[in-house]
């Protein structure tokens, strides 16, 4: 009896998940994968500003219970794209942690239309403002 095959969805969660082994940040490893047409675009993982010492390295810089030193997986992923110049308009993006207010609002700008999330994290603002912005947002941990 074959076994049954992953969904698109849960294939590329699992890479965010494996992308997210890779932060240097211990207080949460996220990861994310950027994707269009079944292609992954782009990856990123939390982690320092690059050429910098990382948290696990130099510790933690905290703001309000928040580590500031690390830049957010989603940012990393749209920097890669732009790096390499990428074009992620009308891209969906797969992360391991729903985006905060500010990945949302970077996420919004580049034109990526769907964000698929593994867990919830903190911020509900995103969820009306994706109502409002036609971004469909689908919680892969339900």
């Amino acid at each position: 009896m074959a076994e049954e095959r992953v969904s698109w969805e849960m294939y590329f969660m699992n890479i965010a998940k494996e992308v997210g082994t890779r932060s240097t940040c211990s207080r949460k490893h996220i990861g994310a994968v950027i994707v269009r047409g079944k292609t992954i675009l782009a990856t990123g993982y939390n982690g320092s500003i690059r050429g910098l010492a990382h948290c696990d390295e130099a510790g933690h810089e905290m703001d309000n219970t928040h580590c500031v030193r690390t830049i957010h997986a989603e940012a990393n992923a749209i920097v890669q794209s732009a790096r390499h110049g990428v074009r992620i308009e009308d891209s969906e993006i797969y992360i391991t942690a729903s985006p905060c207010y500010d990945c949302f609002k970077m996420i919004a700008n580049v034109g990526i239309r769907k964000i698929y999330f593994g867990e919830f994290y903190r911020d509900e603002r995103i969820m009306e403002h994706a109502k409002e912005l036609d971004i469909e947002l689908i919680d892969l941990s339900k």
